[in-house]
């Protein structure tokens, strides 16, 4: 297999904060990982290294057989694409859905004075299509839903036709129909040819659509468990990530997680 990221002995640190201790980790071709943990574990930290818009204290990263330090990252982010809750605040009200993900190809956010190609203009529609938000091409970002928004972000991700895919927390905030819709979407992007190597933060484990293939489970800055689904998303390994006694559900193709254990027993009686 291609390796798409490659992570080796990476550690970071703000200060005397540590927020990253030595992490190992490597992420192959037709890989589709979901990056678990409780707050302050470390998920976004890593997601913004994986998307080359952070650098490490300490350690090696390699993105797309590139290595950070030694490449021109203004060309490497072309070919990663990125969603996040930062993108939101950077749109203009004004600015239709369409034009979001159309200024993409540019590196910008937001039509201004680039010109655009017919082939771009078809692009564009096509991914709002894909994600089931083609109604919304002519909108006004300023008058979408959280969960309208989140499938522009991701088609916005997806115009420069990256080889790597990172969101960050793309469900937060959502209802459920909101979450099941954009899963869904997820899903079938993951179905089709050529799609990216992807990576997903959550907190929850309701949350990681059908067909991701593995996980990296953090807390405190430091691995506790990483590779296919099956293996990570056990009771030892989650208890052990969150800190809490867990047990993990899994029912086609998509997982649970409740508490166990005698705390819960006597939360409940106490009611």
């Amino acid at each position: 297999m291609t390796s798409v990221l490659r992570l080796d002995d990476v550690s970071l640190h703000r200060g005397t904060t540590q927020i990253l201790t030595r992490v190992t980790w490597s992420v192959d071709e037709g890989q589709y990982w979901v990056l678990l943990g409780p707050n302050g574990a470390g998920k976004t930290t890593i997601a913004r290294i994986a998307a080359a818009r952070l650098f490490p204290s300490a350690g090696s990263v390699e993105i797309l057989g590139e290595r950070l330090g030694r490449v021109d990252i203004s060309e490497l982010h072309p070919r990663i694409g990125l969603c996040s809750s930062a993108l939101a605040r950077t749109v203009t009200g004004g600015e239709s859905a369409l034009s979001v993900v159309l200024s993409a190809s540019y590196g910008k956010v937001g039509v201004w004075r680039e010109e655009y190609e017919d082939l771009d203009v078809e692009r564009a529609g096509a991914l709002l299509d894909a994600l089931g938000a083609a109604p919304l091409a002519r909108r006004p970002w300023g008058s979408l839903s959280s969960g309208e928004r989140k499938r522009v972000e991701i088609a916005r991700a997806l115009m420069p036709d990256p080889e790597l895919l990172v969101l960050d927390e793309p469900a937060a905030g959502l209802d459920v129909a909101g979450r099941e819709l954009l899963l869904a979407a997820l899903s079938e992007i993951i179905a089709a040819p050529g799609a990216p190597a992807i990576l997903l933060v959550t907190h929850h484990l309701e949350e990681i659509p059908v067909g991701f293939t593995h996980a990296l489970a953090l807390r405190g800055g430091m691995v506790t468990g990483t590779g296919p689904l099956d293996g990570v998303l056990t009771d030892e390994v989650m208890s052990n990530t969150f800190g809490l006694p867990l047990e993990i559900g899994a029912d086609r193709g998509r997982y649970t997680a409740r508490g166990r254990g005698p705390v819960f027993r006597g939360a409940h009686a106490a009611r």
